[in-house]
């Protein structure tokens, strides 16, 4: 019994979607600026709050390119992949909203520099903070789970006998928010939109495999039959 052909659609959507809709998301995420209090505060706080679906779903549609797949390497990627989302829940939460949410605070009383202490404790955190000159420990973790991650689904995804393409695409992903360090513009649209890429080339690629083998397999029949 044949699935109904909407469902691969879906499948693929679910998979390729929230990578690629992250990746131009952060198109939007604005850099924060030297003095914190000029930052746009709306958008920031738009932006944030899309990610905190969108990330965890970024990081299930990397653990779908190992589906079905044992071993050690796929192991690694679903742990990498789930150590990711809940540090970068985490930091993006406090950073990203906490810190919005204060400013914007801040902003609409008449002492807004009353509001610069705790905005900043949060902002210079070591482990949870958002600041250039010290990178925190969540985003650390965070940007070398993802690292991890995409490097175990790229070794997994080429032993499984796919092409090279999607496997670069998953190595050029990895990199992005290490090399980077940042999930805005140009970190997260290269990292998020490379895994929607390479997710579309692999679920696609593999949906249209088992037609192909269906189609072959007709040819010897239909050639028996004509005899």
């Amino acid at each position: 019994m044949t699935l109904p052909s909407w469902r691969p659609l879906l499948a693929g959507v679910l998979v390729v979607g929230p990578p690629l809709a992250l990746a131009v998301l952060e198109f939007f995420h604005p850099h924060p600026p030297r003095d914190l209090f000029q930052l746009d505060v709306r958008t920031w706080l738009v932006v944030h709050y899309l990610q905190l679906p969108l990330m965890p779903l970024a990081a299930l549609s990397m653990v779908a390119l190992v589906r079905g797949t044992s071993g050690f390497v796929a192991g690694l990627c679903r742990v990498a992949m789930f150590v990711f989302a809940v540090t970068y829940t985490a930091f993006d939460t406090a950073a990203g909203i906490v810190t919005g949410v204060l400013l914007q605070a801040a902003h609409e009383t008449d002492t807004p520099e009353a509001w610069r202490g705790p905005v900043m404790a949060i902002w210079g955190h070591p482990i949870l903070g958002g600041s250039r000159n010290m990178a925190p420990l969540l985003a650390v973790v965070g940007a070398l789970a993802w690292l991890v991650g995409a490097g175990a689904a790229a070794v997994a995804v080429r032993r499984a006998g796919n092409s090279w393409a999607p496997v670069v695409l998953l190595i050029v992903s990895g990199l992005g928010l290490t090399v980077f360090r940042t999930h805005a513009w140009p970190g997260g649209p290269v990292s998020f939109g490379a895994l929607g890429v390479a997710a579309a080339w692999l679920h696609w690629g593999n949906v249209s495999q088992p037609k192909r083998r269906v189609d072959d397999a007709a040819e010897p029949l239909n050639g028996i039959g004509s005899q």
